[in-house]
C-alpha cells in the first residue's frame, strides 16, 4: 500500500521513493507504483497533482495520477524505463497543487456560508484549471451571492486555523457538527475543521490558514435544473487571473462598440436594436425579390394536370429554400415548386392541391435512393442523385400520380 504523504504534510513538495511497479502503455507512456507519494489521485471533486518522477537515466512527467486499489502515476517518460526498486525523486508542481489547496478550502467556506445563511446544501463539487464549480438545492440572485461572498471573504481574512483529524469510527458528537453527511465508514475517514465556521468529512488537500485563500469571488451562477443551481467560483491566485480574463475581455469589447462609453450592457443593447433593425429591412428587400422571383418563374411554370409546377436548382441552405418555397406556393394557387440542390430536395404544394407532397417524394427516392420526408404540404431530404435527375424523376412521378 502506498503511503501517502500528502496527507501527513499536503505542504511537501518533494521527496525520494522507491519504484514498486512499472507498466509500459506505449507510445511514450507509462504507469508508475510508488511505496510512498507526494502526489494526490484525482478524487473528490480535486484534480490530480502534476510534476516530475525523476531517476537516474528517465524523467517522467506526471500527467494524471488516480487510484484503482493503488496509487499510479500516468505520465509521458523521456529515457530508459524504470526498474523496480530504484530509487526516484519526485517533485510536485507546486502551484497547481497550491492552488488546489487555496480553492478546495475556499469551497468548503462558501459552501459553510451558503448553508448557514440560506440553508442551501453543496450537492456537487469539482476543481478545473481556471474556475470551480458546486451545486446547490435552491435558488440564487446576486444579492445571495453578494451577501454570501462577504461573509465568505471576512472568514478569510480572520486566518482561522484548518485542522485534520482522521476517525476510526466517527463520535456522536462529532457527526452532529458536521454539516456534510457521512453515509457508511469503511476504513478511516478525515474529518476537516475550519475554526468554528466548518467540519466536514474531506479527502482532498486543504491550507492551513484560511489566509493563504487570497479572496473567493463567484464569477457566474445558473439554474442547472428545476432545484439545481450551479455556482461557478475561483479563490487564490486563480481568482486575480480569472478577473483580469474577464475584465480584458470586458474592456476590449467595448471598444470594439460605435460607442465606448460604459456600461457595455447598453452598448451590446443598441447594437442589438441596430442588427434587428437591419435584419427587418433585409427581411423585406428578401420578400421582395422573392415575389419577382416568384412571378417570373410562374410565368414560366410547367403545367402538369391541373397544376402549375415549378422545377428550380438553387444553391440556397436549405432554411432559405424552405421559407422561399412556402412563401411561393402561398402566394400562386395551384402550384407546385419542386427544388433540388447538391445537398437536398424540397418538394412544396399549394392548398387547392390534392397531391401529397410526402408522397412524391418517397416515389422519387425510392427509384434513386436517398432519404427524407415531411407532410402533404412540404417534404424535404437527400436524394442520391444530381439535382437536375432529381426534378426530371420528380415530374415523371408526379405525373403518374396525377393520371391515376
Amino acid at each position: 500500500m502506498t503511503k501517502r504523504l500528502y496527507y501527513s504534510d499536503p505542504y511537501l513538495k518533494e521527496t525520494t521513493a522507491k519504484v514498486v511497479e512499472v507498466k509500459n502503455l506505449g507510445n511514450g507512456l507509462v504507469e508508475v507504483l510508488l511505496d510512498r507519494t507526494i502526489f494526490y489521485p484525482e478524487g473528490g471533486g480535486q484534480p490530480s497533482d502534476r510534476g516530475l518522477i525523476e531517476g537516474k537515466g528517465f524523467t517522467i512527467e506526471v500527467t494524471k495520477v488516480k487510484e484503482r486499489d493503488e496509487i499510479w502515476h500516468e505520465g509521458i517518460i523521456e529515457g530508459r524505463i524504470p526498474e523496480k526498486g530504484e530509487e526516484v525523486r519526485l517533485k510536485l508542481d507546486w502551484d497547481w497543487r497550491y492552488e488546489n489547496m487555496k480553492n478546495h478550502t475556499g469551497q468548503h467556506i462558501l459552501s459553510a456560508v451558503l448553508k448557514k445563511l440560506y440553508d442551501l446544501d453543496t450537492t456537487g463539487f469539482q476543481i478545473f484549471e481556471h474556475y470551480n464549480k458546486i451545486e446547490v438545492n435552491g435558488e440564487l440572485d446576486w444579492e445571495v451571492v453578494t451577501r454570501a461572498e462577504i461573509e465568505a471573504n471576512r472568514i478569510v481574512s480572520e486566518g482561522l486555523p484548518v485542522t485534520v483529524e482522521e476517525f476510526k469510527y466517527l463520535p456522536d458528537d462529532i457527526v452532529k457538527t458536521l454539516r456534510k453527511h457521512v453515509s457508511k465508514v469503511t476504513d478511516r475517514v478525515r474529518i476537516v475543521s475550519i475554526g468554528d465556521v466548518d467540519r466536514t468529512p474531506c479527502g482532498g488537500t486543504h491550507v492551513k490558514n484560511t489566509s493563504e485563500i487570497g479572496f473567493i469571488k463567484v464569477i457566474r451562477f445558473y439554474k442547472k435544473s428545476k432545484n439545481l443551481w450551479r455556482i461557478e467560483f475561483v479563490a487564490g491566485n486563480r481568482a486575480l487571473r480569472t478577473l483580469n480574463e474577464l475584465l480584458e475581455d470586458y474592456w476590449n469589447s467595448l471598444e470594439e462598440m460605435p460607442n465606448k462609453n460604459r456600461p457595455l450592457l447598453d452598448r451590446v443593447r443598441e447594437l442589438k436594436r441596430e442588427i434587428d433593425s437591419l435584419e427587418g429591412k433585409i427581411d423585406e428587400l428578401r420578400h421582395e425579390l422573392w415575389r419577382w422571383k416568384g412571378l417570373a418563374l410562374i410565368d414560366k411554370a410547367e403545367e402538369i394536370g391541373d397544376y402549375n409546377v415549378v422545377a428550380l436548382v438553387e444553391k440556397w441552405p436549405m432554411k432559405d429554400a424552405q421559407a422561399f418555397a412556402v412563401n411561393f406556393v402561398k402566394e400562386n394557387p395551384g402550384s407546385i415548386l419542386l427544388l433540388a440542390s447538391e445537398e437536398y430536395a424540397l418538394f412544396a404544394r399549394n392548398e387547392e392541391v390534392e397531391v401529397s407532397m410526402n408522397e412524391l417524394l418517397q416515389r422519387v427516392i425510392e427509384e434513386l435512393g436517398g432519404k427524407g420526408g415531411g407532410t402533404d404540404n412540404l417534404a424535404r431530404g437527400r436524394v442520391e442523385a444530381e439535382p437536375e435527375d432529381v426534378l426530371d424523376v420528380a415530374k415523371e412521378k408526379l405525373r403518374e400520380i396525377i393520371s391515376v
